[in-house]
């Protein structure tokens, strides 16, 4: 039997409309709207297609956007002296600075550069460390509000909405980047699952993935897990974005996958769609936060 197919595609359909309706009203109250700055320095051509993306998605919510290009020469100074500059500006809610940046930039600086309240995309060593700080759910949080990167929390978004049980449940997740993996797992464990962060180099990784009942994949290597690692009746999170000549693919091979998991999302059209709608999310809680509201 095949597994029920969790569209983020659809799903984030209906939370345009939410986040449409959120803007409006907060316009109406304040006369501006939330506004988002992307910082780009050089023309890699998937950071380019991914900011006309950012414009396209948040101009069609009402949002505000400015991108900000600098040349491939662009120093660390002049990026951080811009970060700093949009720090300052009041209509300005969220940063996010693209990657890669240029050879030779400290990244690490360039996001500690940011303001933790206009950090959109949950970078900066504050939110990070409050999301590592943060009490499980139902419980006071015992840590500042904080942002957390939009791709683990889309994920996050599909479990949810779905009305996927996580409280108690075994999670494995897959990867060990600061931008998925590590956040992804916390996330889970804030909502009570028992989790068990794997990698690469994880000794009998397709055993562990074995013992998941929802299992994260976002380790960056195409199909890597294959539908025996995968315990029967299983959710399925896919957070890979590989290619396999002009086809994207997903960490997870899908077709075997399919036969086996309980529920899957798709590569394309799962956990990549939802990334847009958090970052949109994101950025009009910051100019509810700068403007004073909960």
């Amino acid at each position: 039997m095949s597994a029920t197919i969790l569209s983020g595609s659809e799903l984030a359909k209906g939370m345009r409309a939410e986040i449409e309706a959120e803007v409006q009203a907060f316009v109406q109250a304040h006369g501006y709207p939330p506004a988002a700055a992307v910082i780009r320095a050089g023309e890699d051509p998937a950071s380019v297609s991914y900011a006309n993306a950012l414009e396209k998605a948040l101009g069609g919510r009402g949002l505000g956007f400015k991108l900000h290009t600098l040349p491939d020469s662009a120093s660390q100074q002049e990026i951080v002296d811009l970060v700093a500059r949009l720090n300052a500006d009041t209509s300005v809610h969220g940063i996010m600075v693209q990657e890669p940046l240029p050879k030779g930039i400290d990244e690490a600086a360039v996001k500690e550069a940011l303001s933790p309240e206009k950090d959109v995309d949950g970078v900066h060593p504050v939110n990070a460390g409050r999301l590592a700080q943060a009490a499980p759910v139902g419980r006071p949080p015992m840590v500042g509000p904080f942002f957390v990167p939009a791709t683990p929390a889309g994920g996050m978004e599909i479990l949810k909405r779905n009305k996927i049980k996580i409280q108690g449940k075994h999670a494995v997740v897959v990867g060990r980047s600061n931008i998925v993996g590590k956040p992804m797992a916390l996330l889970l464990l804030r909502e009570n699952a028992s989790v068990s962060l794997c990698h690469s180099q994880t000794e009998d990784l397709p055993g562990m993935c074995r013992t998941a009942d929802i299992l994260c994949a976002a380790v960056g290597r195409a199909s890597m897990i294959k539908g025996d690692w995968i315990k029967p009746g299983a959710i399925v999170i896919d957070f890979g974005v590989n290619f396999a000549g002009d086809k994207m693919v997903g960490d997870v091979d899908f077709e075997e996958a399919v036969q086996v998991a309980g529920m899957i999302t798709p590569v394309p059209g799962g956990t990549g769609p939802m990334t847009n709608i958090m970052l949109m999310m994101n950025t009009v809680r910051a100019a509810k936060m700068a403007a004073g509201l909960k």
